[in-house]
């Protein structure tokens, strides 16, 4: 009798250790991908890791010369750029410097190439699997988000003299899991999925499907007055929000960044999401920008689908501030759509850690740093530069996350974070362009800032205990000052960090005082007669007549005190817009006069139509050297 209990149990053991296995193979990659209602669940059993070509001494040759873009060289010159053991899949891949030289997989302990491919075609479209727009190329950086599993093991050799800026970001997995290691031949189910990311990530943004059959959606037409809240919807049951939607697009837009999004679960005392509207809709320093698969403005209207699960009951709101000028009363038309399927265990209740700070000079600054169990799913950024000498350097520096307290991501620079590459470049990091889950918010050299987003579904970062998720501001050790304003988006059973509520001065966004224009980036300087662009100045060589015509397109009109950061100025003719007569610049400089320096002209007047400024300059005994045109308002 014994021994037939003893079978009994080690059968129904087997069967429910059967019943429990993971498995994992391209179809069900692609559907983690793909699917955002599976966005709350938890990441068991596994871990994130990636390689990058950052610098280890924690400098800025984080891959212009290669130094540390490969793990080690073979003996016949090939450099191998990732490796890992055991089980896992390759999630996203990440580049500004792809060439036609060959990557090799090798899978499993291989000993020769099991699947070979031009680096470029990870990203061109071009070869199946890897299609668009699971790969691409936006503002200046090539990704694939194309799941590359394996089961014991994979090595990627680069077979080219010389790798530069990449990412490879993986989840190796343990426990009970049965991984199907990649083919480039997709299955059908695995082609069915293929197919319909394509065409949703290709259409316009929608609501996504929900398990749920029936949604529930409570519309509302409101007067949003000064100083004044107003509910959207007050649920009283458990549920999860799947979808909120307000027109117009541009009833968050402006300067004043005034109204705030609220929204509390299960009568909890820190509210979940609560900050600016424009902030968590992705709009860029006024105006609308992000036009994601997740959330942004899309057709005049701001929207969200990211599936928001709570277990007793969910009020959401709008916080109209008070500020000190007059303000418009806001009419809008909103929308609150919910499923009556409250939150699953092994779910996360979704979270947004908003927070504006300029971040001290040697520390990084911090999207979220917290105790607890969860996983990070999103990150939108607006950053300003507080010094006019320096554009937007500060986006130099390097993302760095700690799961669990182990240092799992290094990357390589803002922008790379984002997707994106080269910023200050053409066809770079230069414009609001984006993808469906990452992309820039803004970009302006003449204003020194700019903005990104990302969405973490396949490559949701997991973690059991705590999380630090942080980026430099500066080429090295912090060294930019620079005012950065995030939304940080994570699931958990709990809030992970709290911050104080959006304030007047807190939340304003403050149009700079002074815009700068650099001779050796994005032609905002052009030249007539003798000046030229040399050695990354502005020239005109001595005794020599030029005349410098800066684009004054994104500032302002009024009047503007200019001034120049240059040398050779000494004895130097000038004559400004509108000024008869030329100017004699006779400050006596003496051994400096070779010495780049701030140098004040004068007035001038950006008129209401933006006509160029032109400078026009009669060198003296000394060549005429200008790095930096600057523009202060009067």
């Amino acid at each position: 009798m014994k021994r037939l209990i003893m079978i009994a149990f080690m059968l129904t053991a087997a069967r429910l250790g059967f019943s429990q296995q993971q498995s994992i193979n391209m179809e069900t990659e692609l559907k983690r991908l793909y699917s955002i209602p599976s966005l709350p669940a938890y990441s068991e059993n596994s871990q994130i890791g990636m390689e990058s070509s950052y610098d280890r001494t924690g400098r800025n040759n984080d891959g212009f010369e290669g130094t540390y873009s490969f793990i080690r060289k073979n003996d016949d010159g090939s450099l191998v750029i990732f490796e890992a053991a055991g089980k896992g899949v390759i999630e996203r891949i990440w580049t500004p410097t792809p060439t036609d030289d060959t990557l090799d997989f090798y899978f499993d302990g291989a000993s020769s190439p099991s699947y070979s491919i031009m680096f470029n075609d990870l990203f061109s479209g071009k070869v199946s699997p890897f299609l668009e727009p699971v790969v691409g190329k936006r503002v200046g950086g090539w990704y694939s988000y194309l799941p590359i599993p394996y089961n014991n093991g994979i090595k990627i050799v680069f077979r080219g003299k010389k790798m530069l800026f990449h990412q490879i970001q993986n989840r190796s997995y343990s426990g009970n899991v049965q991984v199907a290691t990649f083919k480039p031949q997709l299955s059908d189910a695995a082609l069915s999925v293929m197919k319909q990311i394509q065409s949703d990530w290709s259409a316009k943004p929608t609501p996504r499907r929900h398990q749920a059959d029936k949604v529930n959606v409570e519309s509302k037409n409101m007067t949003l007055q000064p100083g004044g809240t107003v509910t959207l919807a007050k649920i009283q049951t458990g549920g999860r929000i799947v979808h909120l939607g307000f027109t117009p697009g541009d009833v968050f837009a402006g300067m004043e960044n005034a109204v705030d999004l609220r929204i509390t679960w299960d009568g909890e005392k820190v509210p979940a999401v609560y900050g600016p509207a424009a902030d968590f809709f992705g709009y860029a320093f006024g105006s609308p920008s992000m036009k994601s698969l997740l959330s942004g403005v899309d057709d005049g209207k701001a929207y969200c689908y990211i599936p928001m699960p709570f277990d007793r009951s969910a009020t959401i709101e709008l916080v109209y501030r008070k500020t000190k000028g007059e303000q418009p009363v806001l009419k809008i038309n909103s929308e609150v759509g919910w499923v009556e399927q409250k939150r699953k265990t092994g779910e996360g209740k979704f979270y947004a850690y908003w927070k504006r700070e300029v971040p001290a000079l040697g520390s990084p600054y911090v999207f979220l740093e917290g105790k607890g169990k969860g996983h990070y799913i999103g990150t939108l950024l607006l950053s300003q530069a507080k010094t006019y000498n320096h554009h937007t350097e500060f986006f130099e520096g390097d993302d760095s996350t700690v799961l669990d307290g182990k240092s799992t991501l290094h990357g390589t620079g803002s922008e790379d974070y984002f997707n994106g590459g080269w910023y200050a470049q053409p066809n770079g990091w230069v414009e609001r362009k984006g993808a469906p889950l990452s992309g820039c918010l803004d970009y302006s050299l003449p204003l020194s800032r700019t903005g990104g987003y990302r969405f973490y579904t396949l490559d949701k970062l997991p973690f059991q205990k705590s999380i630090y998720h942080s980026i430099e501001h500066g080429p090295e050790h912090n060294n930019r000052k620079v005012e950065y304003t995030s939304i940080a988006m994570y699931y958990a059973a709990a809030p992970i960090a709290t911050g104080d509520a959006p304030r007047n001065e807190s939340s304003v966004i403050i149009l700079p005082d002074t815009f700068s224009f650099y001779p050796r980036l994005m032609n905002y300087v052009t030249y007539e007669g003798d000046a030229k662009l040399a050695h990354g100045d502005g020239e005109i060589d001595q005794a020599k007549t030029g005349t410098y015509v800066i684009d004054v397109r994104e500032v302002p009109p009024g009047k503007y005190k200019l001034y120049v950061h240059g040398r050779g100025v000494h004895g130097m003719k000038y004559q400004l817009p509108g000024q008869g007569s030329e100017s004699r610049f006779s400050l006596s400089e003496g051994k400096n006069s070779q010495q780049m320096k701030d140098h004040v002209l004068g007035i001038i007047e950006v008129n209401a139509t933006h006509d160029p400024v032109r400078l026009k300059v009669t060198a003296g005994r000394d060549k005429v050297q200008l790095a930096i045109f600057h523009l202060a308002k009067q």
